[in-house]
């Protein structure tokens, strides 16, 4: 940005001296979403008040942005992090000891208990992790470069709408560097819809109670679909004659109907209700663990759109409850495929209605079920292996 325009976007701030290491075009750029902030009716004080003082963007918000260990880790890696034996136990000490209020929870928005431990221990090591960056530096820093700028405009704006309603203080205003805050890490959207004054002080305290953010947490996952008659999912193991097409979310069918196709529970145990509806999923390929997963897996998805988020908040809300850990071995993940290779794979599958989740160059679930998809299309034999081989035939317009 020219000096000149610098000076002009300078001067729609209040005065004061900037300091010496500011960034003239990030302070210029938060000029910028003035107007989108204006016409959702916050004031210019307000405006003026949250970036004060926010001169240059975060190099820890920017490194960790690229860097989330859900969506750059295989679903084994992280699920070897997120479900430690640590967390189990101290998961475990607090059921105990808050068993009434975590009824209290589960009696009125019909979310089962666990998984509310799960969440909490994955997103802030049950309130001892909670976050300390600037939630308005973290949204600015976003919104002003890498690959989440729409996501951090949203948020900004109701960051500044809480602001405004006096919901907390600028200087507590602290969260990630994705703008999580509190116990179980809310963004600002979903504090607006879904936080909750459990304890009746007028407060929707996230940061420092519990309680309100464990009700919260309870009422958005009741909010995203949540249902107590059926839970997250279950590993399965799949007959050897079994329609590998079926694999994915385009194939939701009842319990009861995958049983008849020959599906069993890896624990050998039953299922507890055959009208549930399920779609199999293969989050590390065919060859790795397999799950059963309901609508409720779904809603943890909504929570934190990853799968091996998801399936670790479900597994360690297993493990809490008292189950043991996954049955079939983890594969050692070994393709022929280079990084650039990984993409182009994605982007092809994508541009011919194979949907991949993305195309980021990792492979999780959506992966798998985009290749084993257009195997069936192409007639290749369904391993759901990404190869050079696969992406050639991509690209040989078979």
């Amino acid at each position: 940005m020219k000096r000149r325009q610098f000076v002009a976007a300078l001067a729609l701030l209040p005065l004061a001296a900037m300091p010496a290491h500011a960034d003239e075009n990030f302070v210029a750029f938060i000029q910028t979403l003035w107007p989108g902030a204006k016409a959702a009716g916050i004031t210019r004080k307000t405006f003026d008040r949250a970036f004060a003082g926010v001169t240059e963007p975060d190099p820890v918000a920017l490194k960790l942005a690229n860097n989330q260990p859900e969506l750059t880790a295989t679903t084994s890696a992280y699920l070897s992090k997120a479900v430690t034996q640590a967390r189990i136990d101290a998961a475990k000490e607090m059921k105990a000891s808050m068993g009434d209020k975590l009824k209290a929870f589960e009696d009125r928005y019909q979310v089962d208990r666990h998984i509310l431990l799960a969440i909490w221990g994955m997103e802030s090591n049950f309130g001892k992790d909670k976050g300390s960056m600037s939630v308005m530096r973290s949204l600015a820093t976003l919104a002003y470069s890498g690959n989440r700028k729409d996501y951090a405009r949203e948020q900004i704006i109701a960051a500044l709408k809480m602001l405004q309603m006096g919901v907390i203080s600028l200087e507590n205003f602290t969260g990630s560097w994705a703008g999580a805050m509190g116990h179980t890490q809310f963004i600002p959207t979903s504090y607006l819809a879904s936080a909750v004054d459990w304890t009746g002080d007028g407060k929707k305290d996230i940061w420092n109670s519990s309680s309100d953010a464990l009700a919260s947490t309870a009422n958005y996952l009741a909010k995203a679909g949540w249902k107590s008659d059926r839970p997250w999912g279950w590993e399965i193991k799949l007959p050897k004659d079994f329609d590998r097409s079926l694999i994915g979310r385009d194939h939701w069918k009842k319990v009861g109907e995958w049983v008849r196709l020959g599906i069993v529970r890896a624990d050998g145990n039953k299922f507890p209700n055959p009208n549930v509806d399920a779609f199999v999923m293969v989050p590390q390929g065919v060859s790795g663990p397999r799950f059963l997963v309901t609508q409720n897996f779904l809603a943890i998805m909504d929570y934190n759109f990853s799968h091996s988020y998801a399936l670790a908040v479900g597994h360690l809300a297993d493990r809490i409850r008292g189950g043991g850990p996954f049955l079939a071995s983890w594969p050692e993940i070994s393709y022929d495929l280079s990084a650039k290779q990984r993409v182009e794979l994605q982007k092809r599958l994508n541009a011919k209605g194979f949907d991949t989740g993305g195309d980021d160059g990792r492979f999780g679930a959506r992966t798998y079920e985009a290749i084993i998809a257009y195997q069936k299309r192409a007639g290749l034999p369904l391993d759901g292996v990404p190869s050079v081989a696969l992406l050639e035939r991509l690209k040989s317009g078979g």
